[in-house]
């Protein structure tokens, strides 16, 4: 990080390893030199998909976090920026969408596929965990990226080295997102319930961990990277990484042939570099991030 007091783990910066980048499928203009995305002016469809729909209306709205330094963060130009947000864009890229045509919606945890039933986001993408709870609601495209959950602390502390040391001293409180996959995990690791704090977005609980309301936040690793990054030495990350989260986007359930398009999509930019240059250009400048490579898709379904 920014830091040299920070300490990470080599499993830490093994695990920050990834986080992606993509472009689109081949065609169109040149990118620019602010993202990865090629857009695709020459793309077709089959008629009645929602590729062809989106594509047809030039736009598209896009559900991803406005809290999260290094994958969605919304700064002083009132766009998020991030790899979430570019893998996003190479998306959109390839179906003929420029950056102009993107709506961008805040969606934080607990309303990630409430957004997508209602229709109100075509996609989100925000480092949104592929679980099967969340299947029998949504469906998922990828994994593009594999993080892990780990634990940040104020840069003085000692005394907390994992998550087993809030199990160890039940005083302690951790603070976590509600309705994330992380504040559920968390659970097994506590001496009480009432040790964990949630808010509805991680920026809370950096402000509370600063303002010593918490001993710690819990989240995925790279998360946790970019939140010690721009701490200005305050936090640090400690211990190893405790579970495996991929993440995926997230659209309408049942929707195979959208699935199967990103899928290939995000395949096509690992392959031309447009996924390495997403990364780079976004958690890639995290000190202790390392480029990762596109893990294998699941299956749509």
């Amino acid at each position: 990080m920014k830091t040299s007091s920070m300490r990470i783990s080599k499993a830490a910066a093994a695990a920050a390893v990834a986080v992606l980048a993509l472009t689109a499928c081949g065609g169109g203009s040149d990118s620019d030199d602010t993202g990865a995305a090629a857009v695709n002016d020459d793309a077709t469809f089959e008629a009645g998909t929602t590729m062809e729909t989106l594509q047809k209306a030039g736009k598209i709205t896009i559900g991803t976090k406005f809290d999260q330094p290094g994958f969605g963060l919304k700064g002083l130009s009132d766009a998020p920026e991030g790899f979430d947000v570019e893998i996003a864009k190479i998306i959109a890229a390839g179906l003929g969408i420029d950056d102009d045509g993107i709506t961008w919606v805040e969606t934080p945890s607990a309303v990630r596929e409430t957004k997508i039933e209602d229709g109100e986001v075509s996609l989100v993408a925000a480092t949104y965990t592929i679980n099967d709870e969340r299947k029998k609601r949504i469906t998922f495209a990828g994994p593009y990226y594999e993080a892990g959950q780990q634990i940040m602390v104020r840069s003085d502390d000692s005394a907390i080295t994992g998550p087993d040391s809030f199990k160890e001293n039940s005083a302690l409180k951790v603070c976590s997102v509600a309705g994330s996959t992380p504040a559920d995990n968390i659970g097994e690791y506590l001496a009480s319930k009432s040790q964990l704090v949630t808010f509805d977005v991680y920026s809370k609980c950096a402000d509370a961990l600063r303002t010593k309301q918490v001993d710690a936040v819990t989240t995925d690793n790279v998360i946790l990277l970019g939140l010690v990054g721009d701490s200005d030495g305050a936090f640090k990350v400690v211990g190893d990484t405790f579970t495996k989260e991929p993440y995926g986007i997230g659209i309408k359930k049942g929707d195979v042939a959208f699935c199967n398009y990103i899928v290939d999509t995000l395949k096509k930019a690992s392959e031309d570099g447009s996924y390495e240059k997403a990364w780079t250009e976004t958690a890639g400048k995290v000190e202790g991030a390392q480029t990762p490579t596109l893990p294998t898709a699941d299956a749509c379904a």
